[in-house]
């Protein structure tokens, strides 16, 4: 089992497709997105290549490879023009006796946590910030945006086999940062 896990694409289809053969690349069973999928939103320029209705096209493609939670850019309208889930505000998933808490982070982040027990992991996207951070109850990551980074970060996105995160560079595929359960 590999799973890829991207965020915030914000309505570029540059970054879109280039995230779509970094997918395929990887050979990942499932891409895990954390929200914020067709639109800039009101806080962020546009980004390079915009062009929403294109990635909805290029998203709906790979509909049953897509796990995807509802961001703060996203609305009911883009559920009607998506042919696969992205209104839930989280996801859970198992990771042996761990749990993955999956949201975009923009309610439930790293200063307001769900219940979580020790070694449960809380993944986000929001923030376009790449991080890994061990709490006491949880660890807290987010892999970055697809296509707009912020802070001096670079477009990336994450894998998981199973064992091991893995923060890799969007364009090249190097990683760059890892995280062991």
């Amino acid at each position: 089992m590999k799973w890829m896990i991207a965020s915030d694409i914000h309505g570029s289809a540059l970054y879109c497709r280039e995230m779509l053969e970094r997918y395929d690349a990887e050979r990942a069973d499932r891409l895990l997105l954390l929200g914020d999928l067709l639109y800039h939103g009101p806080r962020n320029d546009l980004p390079d290549g915009y062009a929403p209705k294109e990635v909805a096209g290029l998203l709906n493609e790979r509909a049953a490879d897509l796990i995807a939670v509802r961001g703060n850019c996203e609305a009911e309208v883009d559920q009607m023009v998506l042919k696969f889930p992205v209104m839930a505000e989280y996801a859970i998933l198992p990771a042996g006796k761990k749990m993955i808490y999956i949201t975009h982070g923009h309610h439930a982040c790293e200063a307001s946590p769900p219940p979580l027990k020790a070694g449960d992991i809380l993944l986000c996207g929001h923030t376009h910030v790449p991080v890994c951070v061990p709490h006491e109850t949880f660890v807290y990551m987010n892999p970055g945006s697809v296509s707009i980074p912020k802070d001096g970060s670079r477009r990336s996105y994450m894998t998981f086999d199973g064992e091991t995160f893995l923060w890799k560079c969007l364009d090249s595929g190097d990683v760059y940062m890892e995280y062991r359960m």
